[in-house]
């Protein structure tokens, strides 16, 4: 079985009633991020839950805050992903997959990718990081698999590979293009790719 990498401890855990107000909170901040984006106001996120936008800003102090709890799960199942890739795929197909998988995530949340890197005097939240370093960690330990089985060139480095398909997944104007971007990039990467 495969752990999923888990969330930082809470300090102390919520009373019943504030546990209900930020699953409100998290649930009308995902159906809104769908209806309208992640650029609304956040007081519009208190009215759909049903609280008062001072219980909003006492669970979610900024906007980041909230993007990472909104897409908790999915960053999560990345990261599940690459272990299971990692014991089911030939190294080379497992490294790519999940990358491609990545850049997917990306692509399509693009709000939660940007959330760790926009205004650069805001502190990252510690979920943020845990999760930056999880998936570090996975890439790191397909790449490694990757270098051993002779199917990636080791001249790149694990950060390098993330940071370009990063930029393919931010710079494509759709999933489908970022993932067209992110193969041709793979080409430059991967030993006998076209096999």
């Amino acid at each position: 079985m495969v752990d999923r990498p888990a969330a930082p401890p809470p300090r102390r855990p919520l009373r019943a009633d504030a546990a209900r107000n930020v699953q409100a909170l998290v649930t009308a901040a995902k159906e809104l991020f769908a209806e309208q984006g992640s650029d609304i106001p956040l007081d519009d996120v208190a009215r759909r839950a049903g609280v008062g936008n001072a219980t909003l800003y006492r669970y979610f102090p900024t906007r980041a805050d909230l993007i990472v709890a909104v897409y908790a799960d999915e960053v999560a199942d990345l990261c599940m992903d690459g272990a299971l890739l990692r014991a089911a795929e030939a190294p080379g197909e497992a490294l790519f997959v999940w990358l491609d998988k990545f850049v997917v995530h990306v692509a399509t949340k693009r709000a939660l990718a940007l959330a760790g890197t926009e205004n650069s005097g805001e502190r990252r939240t510690e979920l943020f990081d845990t999760w930056h370093n999880a998936m570090r960690t996975v890439a790191t330990d397909l790449y490694d698999q990757a270098c051993q089985a002779g199917t990636v060139t080791p001249q790149v480095s694990v950060e390098e590979l993330l940071a370009m398909a990063s930029a393919a997944a931010l710079a494509g104007n759709s999933a489908q293009q970022a993932r067209r971007l992110f193969t041709m990039m793979w080409f430059g990467v991967a030993r006998d790719a076209a096999t």
